[in-house]
């Protein structure tokens, strides 16, 4: 299972602005090629937009449009989906179907999915209100470590004389701004001070609590108060770790987190995305017993959160009929009609991807944001070494990881970064004790250092 949370991304009312055409546009920026299935999220997306300027009465009646995504692995079917997610700041979870069992065999049950993507909403929302209180949390971590190295003195006030005597009060007052401005200058880092810490007693119980009984929804914090959290020690530590430490707590005590988890709540069940990957490998009707007996059984408890039901979870009951699910498989063996036909209705949109060409890799690693050649030259560019990539490189790499592809197996865009890997592996290795900082990458360089793997199909099995 793999979580993911938003990175920067546009306001609400950009978002609300932009079009299908603009939506697809954003998703070229990071993902090559593909282009029916952008399609198909962008309208989805553009169509919960939609939803949320209509009446109340209507709206409930909408359901999202789910979508089945088909292709082999590497073509950009999560990548397409988590990047939506960045888009609209939703909640995204992506899970493997195969994962889950029915209820009464052993193991993860489909209801899971969903107290995982409150977590999610949990974490991004309490993420954003620290944001919010970030400034004054540490305003008042600041006085607080100032107390603590600067104990307040009770002590009488002077009268100003005609001497010129200062009052107490006003002497401490400079000695603390003095400390103040030291703290800020980080000239106080590594002096020791006497923090109060909650001590986390019963690690063990910690364990169980968020482990062995996960799937009961089941909190022992939750039952048993007085036991966790409430005793605290003093400890000595250096003054930067402790200002991290008091930061972190007036960050707690100035969020609300009952406000942080009726938004949270809310995000999910109006803007989730659960990507349900492998979803071909439950599809099929079993015919007698084994270890897959249970595959239709999945289908049928899948198919209730996705028709939309109310979960319990820790935090309350979560409705999961505007969840948007995207599901996607390589569906080599079996198809999609191979789904039980009522799940099958709950996907009304069919998208499929196509395998990656030459071409494809060649864009691959010069296109996107973040393309793999950007990455590997940055990496090595933090010890001076200069990498420069020549065009007909670009084309021998997207040729290798191609040729690869059909003759092992086909792993899509993954392949190029086992190509990648191998090709640099020399440079990586001496680029600290290089002398010569500036290395161009040719054909002839890339060919040198693939050649012999890729003609020997066994090696490449295992290399590449």
């Amino acid at each position: 299972m793999v979580f993911y949370l938003p990175e920067s991304m546009e306001s609400a009312a950009t978002l609300e602005e932009m079009t299908p055409r603009q939506i697809v546009a954003e998703l070229d920026k990071h993902v090559v090629g593909q282009a029916e299935a952008k399609r198909a999220v962008a309208i989805a997306l553009r169509n919960r937009i939609r939803r949320q300027k209509l009446p109340e009465e209507l709206a409930e009646e909408i359901l999202p449009k789910n979508i089945i995504m088909i292709g082999p692995t590497g073509v950009g079917k999560t990548e397409i989906a988590r990047r939506l997610a960045r888009l609209t700041n939703s909640p995204f979870l992506k899970v493997e179907a195969s994962r889950f069992t029915e209820v009464g065999y052993v193991g993860r049950d489909v209801e899971s999915m969903i107290r995982d993507l409150v977590e999610i909403a949990i974490d991004m929302v309490r993420e954003e209100k620290v944001n919010e209180v970030a400034d004054k949390a540490e305003q008042n971590a600041e006085e607080r470590l100032l107390d603590l190295l600067l104990p307040p003195r009770e002590a009488k006030e002077r009268t100003t004389g005609d001497d010129g005597t200062t009052s107490i009060a006003e002497a401490a007052q400079r000695t603390r701004e003095k400390l103040r401005a030291q703290l800020r200058e980080g000239k106080l880092d590594d002096r020791l001070v006497e923090v109060d810490v909650r001590e986390r007693s019963f690690p063990a119980f910690e364990i169980i609590s968020s482990q062995g009984i996960e799937e009961m929804d089941i909190n022992i914090k939750d039952i048993l108060p007085g036991i966790f959290g409430q005793r605290s020690k003093k400890r000595k530590m250096r003054v930067a770790e402790a200002m991290d430490y008091l930061i972190q707590e007036e960050e707690n005590r100035l969020i609300d987190m009952d406000q942080v988890t009726r938004v949270a709540v809310e995000r999910v069940e109006q803007s989730g995305i659960i990507f349900l990957d492998e979803i071909d490998k439950i599809a099929g009707r079993e015919r007698g017993h084994g270890p897959d007996v249970s595959r239709e059984g999945v289908q049928r408890d899948i198919l209730p959160i996705v028709e939309g039901t109310t979960v319990n979870t820790r935090y309350g009951m979560v409705r999961t009929d505007h969840i948007l699910f995207i599901a996607a498989g390589a569906f080599h063996v079996s198809k999609p009609s191979d789904l039980i036909p009522e799940l099958q209705g709950r996907f009304p949109i069919r998208v499929e991807l196509h395998s990656l060409t030459v071409e494809d890799f060649i864009r691959i690693l010069k296109e996107p944001q973040s393309a793999l050649v950007k990455q590997y030259t940055a990496l090595l560019e933090t010890e001076g070494v200069k990498l420069t990539f020549t065009d007909d490189a670009l084309e021998e790499i997207a040729t290798f990881a191609a040729r690869v592809n059909e003759q092992t197996e086909d792993i899509g865009a993954r392949r190029l970064h086992t190509i990648m890997e191998k090709l640099l592996d020399e440079i990586s290795f001496e680029g600290p004790d290089l002398k010569k900082k500036n290395i161009r990458i040719d054909a002839a360089y890339v060919r040198k250092q693939l050649a012999d793997i890729v003609k020997n199909q066994d090696l490449s099995r295992y290399i590449l």
